[in-house]
């Protein structure tokens, strides 16, 4: 267990001329491609932190970086208080969970588990009593005298973990450990991860590109896009206070829906959005953040979750599309739509369909209220409840 502290860390690699920093946006200096920029991160001790974002955003070069296996070429990393920049990774009491589990096949699971032991030169009946407990913790006791290639993938995963916790590191990185799983196993192994955490004693950091993970895993979660981090924040904080537009669309399945709008504001200081031909009232916690930041009139992108629609409401408030997908979801109905030249998705429990059956090319109106509508600057994408953004002129 123990606190990590990442100031002002940079990743710098040699530009080789490829298209790759164009696909991802990295910024270009003269060292080099910019892979990770400033990144800042106190995480305390026991903590679970996730880095998610999608590929080629430099979560992995970030763990990379705690790991020792990539040099930091600014910045300062600190274990426990102790600087380690120029600390081998061997020295550094951390363990490292890879996605392609990285077992040695011609060894059994206990031969496999006991190996960084082995290198420790722990003694034998230590060692047997760490192996043992870890598989207990694992459920992976009946496997102990198998060989990998003998073991599901969920089973293989367990024993990379394994072979990392015996180690009792102060923190263990994982590198999206259930990216190779099917959906039933990584639902599985998520909840086997949460009730690890809460058996060891370790700081954990999880990289990971499903927001799914990074929603029911993380203390906090680090959100990254082109080497810089958007927001850092607490799953339901980033879920429901998105600093910008590239985290309110990034967080939510299905996604949140955009449409293009206008932030009104009356002589008396009031604020409202227009969508459409609508005008819909904000609640007074909304006027008082956006009077906060002295947020002037203007066109904005309007972001308002599937789940937040409605298909009831006053005609003067509802806004006109067309149902171009239907697909029942069991519990609810998930209804693509076209509206105002937009996409978006509008979920319905069944038990609020009442016979409605909104087939393929059919009219729909909807509409949603104040509370729930997120307002992001036009010009910065950034959330002007939250973030300082340049008055329209």
């Amino acid at each position: 267990m123990a606190t990590v502290s990442l100031r002002h860390i940079e990743k710098v690699y040699p530009d080789t001329g490829t298209a790759e920093k164009k696909k991802h946006n990295l910024k270009v200096t003269e060292e080099g491609v910019l892979a990770v920029q400033d990144f800042n991160l106190e995480i305390a001790d026991k903590e679970f932190i996730v880095l998610v974002g999608p590929s080629g955003c430099g979560k992995s070069t970030t763990l990379r970086m705690v790991a020792g296996l990539e040099d930091i070429t600014r910045g300062e990393l600190y274990i426990d208080g102790k600087l380690m920049n120029a600390i081998p990774p061997k020295e550094r009491d951390i363990a490292m969970v890879f996605q392609n589990y990285s077992l040695y096949p011609h060894m059994t699971v206990r031969q496999n588990m006991e190996f960084p032991l082995k290198l420790a030169k722990t003694p034998k009946e230590e060692m047997d009593k760490k192996v043992n407990q870890a598989a207990e913790i694992l459920g992976i006791t009946q496997y102990l005298d198998r060989k990998p290639k003998a073991l599901s993938g969920g089973q293989r995963q367990r024993v990379a973990i394994g072979r990392s916790i015996v180690r009792e590191p102060k923190v263990l990185l994982m590198d999206e450990p259930l990216s190779n799983l099917d959906a039933k196993l990584r639902n599985q192994m998520r909840a086997e991860i949460i009730k690890l955490r809460q058996r060891i004693d370790t700081t954990f950091i999880y990289v990971t590109h499903d927001q799914t993970e990074a929603m029911t895993l993380g203390d906090r979660i680090v959100i990254m896009k082109d080497g810089m981090v958007q927001q850092i924040g607490t799953p339901q904080d980033v879920y429901d206070e998105p600093i910008n537009l590239f985290v309110a669309g990034f967080i939510g399945v299905p996604q949140m829906n955009f449409y293009d709008g206008k932030l009104l504001k009356d002589a008396a200081g009031v604020y409202s959005l227009q969508i459409d031909k609508a005008v819909i009232a904000l609640p007074e916690t909304k006027q008082k953040h956006l009077r906060d930041h002295n947020v002037e009139a203007q066109d904005i992108t309007i972001g308002v979750r599937p789940e937040h629609i409605s298909l009831s409401g006053p005609d003067d408030k509802m806004i006109t599309g067309r149902v171009d997908v239907n697909e029942m979801m069991g519990a609810a109905v998930h209804l693509h739509i076209s509206a105002m030249g937009k996409d978006g998705v509008i979920i319905v429990p069944t038990l609020d369909l009442k016979g409605s059956r909104f087939e393929m090319g059919s009219e729909i109106k909807f509409t949603f209220s104040g509370d729930v509508a997120h307002i992001f600057s036009t010009a910065t994408e950034l959330n002007l409840e939250y973030a300082d953004a340049p008055k329209a002129e």
